[in-house]
């Protein structure tokens, strides 16, 4: 008998990483099914007490709805795949067969379609809002207008080259997310305050900083020589931004050894801010 009656499901992507593999490889998986998938992402799951707790979670969604919810997923550690497995939900290891299990476990038959992914279609909505995201990121990258800062998403702070162009153009074109990026000038340093455009847009302003010898290098590669690129000029400016961020009580993170794939992950994971998938 088919339960065609389920018409929404609990989807869960989960993940010691990005958690961008499950995400992506469930938007395709998921295009092929009728019923409406109400979507949560739990990257760096990466200690016992996030198992827990998402366990937990799990555990609620299957009470509160009496149906398994659907848990897209990618572990290393046996140990926590292992805890994960013991919650009440059908399990996906992105590196196995998906389709034929989803298909067998909600006892809907699959519709294959090329390209049926549930975002692709440039008919939808969903394509140009993230045209819409890229374009708006663009225009306000590296400072270049601090306008209409109210439609934005989030507001990316930083010294020059600490992450934030390559991130908020990943955040825009994976995530359809409207980002200003601002890197702080030796005017900014001089007055350490933060510019009277971001006091009424504080809820939406994250730092980005990096280890001085790192910033160095990456200077040294662009302007070999400068001041801009001495260890004494990233050092005093890598100590004047975080100084800046602890006092405004703005969070951050250091980019020095993630990937932008990984800083977007994180700064989404902090804020709060909904992933908009395509």
């Amino acid at each position: 008998m088919k339960h065609t009656e389920i018409q929404t499901r609990d989807v869960f992507y989960v993940s010691d990483g990005t958690a961008i593999t499950c995400e992506t490889l469930g938007h395709v998986v998921l295009g092929q099914f009728s019923f409406v998938p109400n979507e949560k992402t739990f990257p760096f799951v990466e200690s016992e007490d996030k198992v827990a707790d998402l366990v937990k979670q799990i555990q609620q969604s299957h009470d509160k709805h009496g149906v398994k919810p659907l848990v897209f997923f990618s572990m290393v550690v046996p140990a926590m795949r292992d805890h994960l497995l013991q919650a009440p939900a059908f399990f996906y290891d992105v590196l196995e067969s998906i389709v034929q299990r989803v298909a067998e476990d909600t006892q809907i038959e699959p519709k294959p379609k090329l390209q049926r992914s549930r975002s692709v279609s440039k008919d939808s909505d969903t394509y140009f809002d993230r045209i819409s995201a890229i374009e708006y990121t663009l225009a306000h990258d590296d400072g270049i207008s601090l306008k209409d800062l109210d439609k934005a998403d989030i507001i990316l702070l930083g010294v020059s080259r600490s992450g934030k162009t390559p991130t908020s153009l990943y955040m825009a074109m994976q995530f359809g997310l409207r980002v200003v990026n601002y890197p702080f000038i030796a005017e900014d340093m001089k007055m350490l305050r933060l510019l009277p455009e971001f006091e009424f847009q504080r809820h939406k302003l994250f730092g980005l900083t990096i280890e001085p010898e790192r910033l160095t290098q990456i200077r040294q590669n662009r302007l070999s020589g400068s001041e801009y690129a001495s260890s004494e000029q990233c050092e005093q400016e890598i100590a004047t931004i975080e100084s800046l961020f602890r006092r405004e009580a703005i969070p951050y993170i250091n980019t020095t050894s993630l990937s932008v794939e990984e800083i977007s992950t994180r700064v989404l994971e902090k804020t709060g801010l909904k992933r908009r998938l395509f």
